[in-house]
């Protein structure tokens, strides 16, 4: 039976997608759910898997196409097992043959397209004669001198190029990385952003911690105690006060709202997303801790939902735990205001009259000066250091 292998629904705020890597070409067997393609959208990579045992019979769409939501891009047949090869073939995959005559791969045909390769003989490798995209890389590697002058205007592949006694490697940017840096530009040329800082002490944190940790993970079935429960306990509490902080600007209009869905930024292979925390105002600090621990490893394993990161009035950055000592984070449209945390370094400083080392942290805020006067900014990020530094404050809601 032929099932249609269809792009994901992508939401509203999803245009298209593009395929990234096909794990499996046709013909080759598959077992149920296991890995076929790879669709990449503007925030996040989306898997699709086999609906059954069988093996793809044809791809429509090759790596580097544009999908739409729930475009056809491949069929599969079920209950198929590999093509099977002809006795003759196996000595003639070890000979070269015309591109033209045999079968070459979506990503080897678009490389033998890029470099004018039509009629050249390329070693094919694969099952069935197929020639792969490795094939052709070393096809590449391997020709000689007069031939890559005859290409030098078509696209580069991936890969590295001899450039005397040094190495350049040309990696074409992935669509997470270009919305990425579209983004980052939008925030930097549409908004009025401004930074303000200011440094906790964070011995009342870290003392709470030591006292309770070994005590909040038995309790709450293994969740470990981290300082991020803290901070995003103190700036939802410190939304509420200063509501045009959790507020964001749609064109000539202010909108508040009136709950915090607080985004975290995590970092991945693949690049920096934003998957949000819902409501945290009725959340729990294990809840938080155990929300924010599963998107962080979802992250690495690129397994986070589109819906995960939709929406969000507040975002909290930690360059912390990479080393950074200070920072100025960048807005994340539409919202108005980021936090920064950092690395948390003991330093000299003056308590009562005298010189005490204490676990220091530098804060910064960034927010749009359009909606948020400095004034307002100031103090809400100075109500953060307050509840940080006497944390049962978070807890009394004072």
């Amino acid at each position: 039976m032929t099932i249609e292998i269809k792009a994901p629904t992508f939401p509203e705020s999803v245009a298209d997608g593009t395929v990234a890597t096909w794990h499996k070409q046709p013909g080759e067997a598959v077992s149920r759910d296991e890995l076929l393609v790879d669709i990449e959208t503007d925030k996040v990579v989306l898997e699709i898997v086999a609906p059954a045992d069988g093996a793809i019979s044809e791809i429509i769409k090759a790596e580097g196409d544009t999908v739409l939501s729930d475009e056809l891009i491949g069929h599969f047949e079920e209950g198929a097992g590999a093509v099977p090869t002809p006795e003759a073939e196996p000595a003639a995959a070890t000979e070269p043959a015309a591109s033209a005559e045999i079968k070459l791969s979506p990503a080897a045909r678009k490389m033998v397209e890029e470099n004018n390769l039509k009629g050249v003989a390329i070693v094919a490798t694969g099952k069935g004669g197929l020639v792969t995209k490795e094939d052709v890389v070393k096809h590449l590697s391997n020709a000689t001198p007069a031939a890559p002058a005859a290409t030098a205007a078509a696209p580069a592949p991936i890969m590295e190029m001899d450039a005397g006694d040094k190495i350049e490697k040309r990696v074409p940017m992935t669509r997470l990385r270009k919305r990425i840096a579209e983004r980052l530009l939008e925030a930097t040329s549409t908004t009025a952003m401004l930074t303000t800082f200011n440094e906790v002490n964070m011995e009342p944190v870290m003392t709470l911690r030591k006292q309770y940790k070994d005590l909040f993970e038995k309790t709450h079935n293994g969740v470990r105690l981290g300082f991020m429960g803290f901070f995003v306990k103190a700036a939802c509490e410190a939304l509420k006060r200063y509501p045009a902080v959790n507020a964001s600007i749609d064109g000539d209009d202010i909108v508040y709202h009136g709950y915090q869905d607080i985004g975290v930024a995590v970092s991945s292979d693949k690049g920096l997303v934003v998957p949000v925390l819902r409501d945290v105002e009725n959340m729990g600090l294990a809840t938080v801790e155990d929300t924010i621990r599963s998107y962080g490893s979802r992250a690495r394993d690129g397994k986070l939902g589109l819906e995960e990161m939709q929406g969000g009035t507040f975002t909290i950055t930690n360059g912390g735990v990479f080393g950074s000592l200070l920072s100025t984070p960048i807005l994340n449209p539409p919202q108005t205001a980021i936090l920064g945390m950092h690395k948390i370094q003991d330093r000299p400083m003056a308590v009562n009259g005298e010189v005490k080392i204490l676990p220091m942290m530098y804060l910064a805020l960034s927010y749009d000066h359009r909606l948020i006067d400095g004034k307002e900014a100031v103090q809400f990020l100075v109500c953060i250091k307050e509840l940080l530094e006497d944390p049962a404050r978070i807890l009394l809601e004072i």
